[in-house]
């Protein structure tokens, strides 16, 4: 099924008979059992205004349909999606409806924030068929319960996206990256914990192969100032990267296609950026081969290794965070257990939206 307009969608959704499993652009694959409902149909920008920073769009539209028109007013979308398709092996094209679901955010988060923190309004279905608006097309709108917030990473388990309101950015004047390889990987992240607790606006802090990387974007003159200020205060073998060549280097951050080629369990952690070398070392103690990418100063942790150790991960992450596994087989489950009572939270979230339990089965709830 492929709705053209929300009426459509609805109807759908009210008259299905069973599961449906829904749908965007198909990067990140299909959830569960049932008819495939794409939202790709729902496309097109509703609004746009450069100098409110504001961009209304359906769910289906193209991402980089919206990038190039972003560009065209020198602005962007500020959580800087990531590109996950040569990592997990699949086709298709992003939609920015998909890019809610997954609330994708990239190494900008630890500056400009999430995807959820620049949308400012949804329209959606529910699984019974209803129509669902919340939130506007200003920051400041406080009137009732924050169902943008919810369905942003809420993977299509409560409600279907038809439009999605946005905050956007104007692009920077100059970026630049200091580089210091060699590091190793423990040296790399100490020095990241440093420079993001430093007052020089940082928007971009990740460890790569044993090398700190710490980007610096704004106004040219506040950039090299802000590079040599980081320099002076956090001794290490410095490169500057400037420019395309500098944004190559976050691009690979951002799309962790250092993994491209790899196959086996791809894991995506949450860690408290202190205890970030955790896992891995609980793998390396266990002679388990992995790699590791670090991004948000440690705190986000890509790791690469062999299928069927997905138990050894989560004991080893106990107490520190949560993992998800985005790629590979195995026992252990994807998502991260929950406690009791956040399980029976979700549990009353997807009785409220889809009574019928028919969108995304086997998803977040």
């Amino acid at each position: 099924m492929r709705p053209a307009d929300e009426a459509e969608l609805s109807e759908a959704i009210r008259t299905a008979a069973g599961p449906l499993s829904v749908r965007g652009g198909g990067t990140r694959g299909v959830f569960g059992p049932g008819a495939v409902l794409e939202t790709g149909g729902l496309s097109g920008v509703r609004l746009y205004e450069p100098e409110a920073l504001t961009l209304v769009c359906g769910a289906g539209t193209r991402l980089a349909e919206i990038e190039a028109l972003l560009a065209g007013e020198r602005q962007r979308l500020a959580f800087e999606v990531p590109d996950l398709r040569s990592v997990l092996g699949r086709e298709g094209v992003s939609t920015i409806g998909g890019v809610a679901a997954a609330n994708a955010s990239g190494p900008r988060r630890v500056q400009a924030g999430a995807c959820r923190d620049a949308m400012l309004g949804v329209r959606f279905v529910d699984g019974a068929g209803t129509v669902v608006k919340n939130g506007g097309r200003v920051m400041k709108n406080v009137t009732g319960y924050d169902l943008v917030k919810l369905m942003a990473g809420s993977a299509g388990v409560l409600g279907v996206l038809s439009e999605v309101s946005l905050k956007v950015q104007a692009r920077p004047e100059a970026e630049a990256t200091l580089l210091a390889e060699g590091l190793g990987d423990a040296a790399a992240l100490a020095v990241l914990r440093r420079a993001l607790g430093l007052p020089y606006d940082i928007s971009g802090a990740a460890c790569r192969a044993g090398a700190a990387l710490i980007r610096v974007e704004g106004m040219a003159g506040s950039v090299r100032y802000r590079l040599g200020e980081l320099q002076r205060m956090i001794p290490a073998p410095w490169q500057v990267v400037e420019g395309e060549a500098s944004t190559a280097l976050w691009r690979a951050v951002r799309d962790i296609s250092d993994f491209a080629d790899e196959t086996g369990a791809l894991w995506r952690l949450s860690v408290v950026p202190g205890e970030a070398e955790v896992v891995p070392a609980a793998l390396r103690a266990a002679g388990i081969a992995h790699r590791a990418l670090w991004d948000w100063g440690g705190g986000l942790l890509w790791l690469s290794c062999a299928e069927g150790h997905g138990a050894t991960i989560r004991a080893a992450l106990a107490g520190r965070g949560h993992a998800t596994r985005l790629r590979g087989a195995e026992t252990a489950p994807a998502y991260e257990p929950q406690a009791p009572e956040v399980v029976a939270l979700q549990a009353g979230l997807k009785a409220r939206f889809d009574p019928r339990g028919i969108l995304n089965p086997g998803g977040l709830c």
